[in-house]
């Protein structure tokens, strides 16, 4: 009787040794079941509405004898077709003169990269204000995207 009562304590003696070993199994299904999830919702987040996108092309600015070209630069002084505008009033007055004329000439801005939004607006404003009807931006061509 002795000896199946050691056999018995042994046993339960190796049950309580804690467990060395970390149980997988519960951590493999979640993450086939995270896997399965993301795989089913994926094409449905990823399905896009089918737009003709328009087509870039970069064409050279035409320029003609009658275009105005506005320059800004980085301290807020306007030129008028390299000629500079004394005060804000003078740039009315030319905006106006030229808001008669038919047909009515394209205003087209180059601003200094580092000159303040501001500068930039009040043109845009007076020529707004005047009846100007087209105002571009003329910029640097980028990086080719070759």
């Amino acid at each position: 009787m002795s000896s199946a009562f050691l056999e018995m304590n042994s046993s339960e003696a190796v049950e309580e040794r804690p467990m060395n070993e970390i149980n997988t199994t519960p951590l493999v299904d979640v993450m086939l079941v995270l896997l399965i999830v993301f795989m089913i919702t994926i094409p449905v987040i990823t399905h896009n509405v089918p737009v003709a996108l328009p087509q870039v092309r970069n064409e050279a600015t035409k320029t003609k004898p009658e275009n105005i070209n506005l320059s800004v630069n980085k301290d807020g002084q306007v030129f008028w077709n390299q000629t500079l505008i004394k005060d804000n009033n003078d740039l009315l007055e030319r905006f106006d003169v030229a808001a008669r004329i038919v047909p009515q000439p394209e205003v087209h801005i180059r601003a200094d990269q580092a000159t303040q939004y501001q500068h930039v607006g009040r043109v845009i404003v007076d020529a707004q204000r005047k009846g100007i009807q087209k105002v571009g931006f003329i910029t640097e061509p980028g990086p080719s995207s070759r």
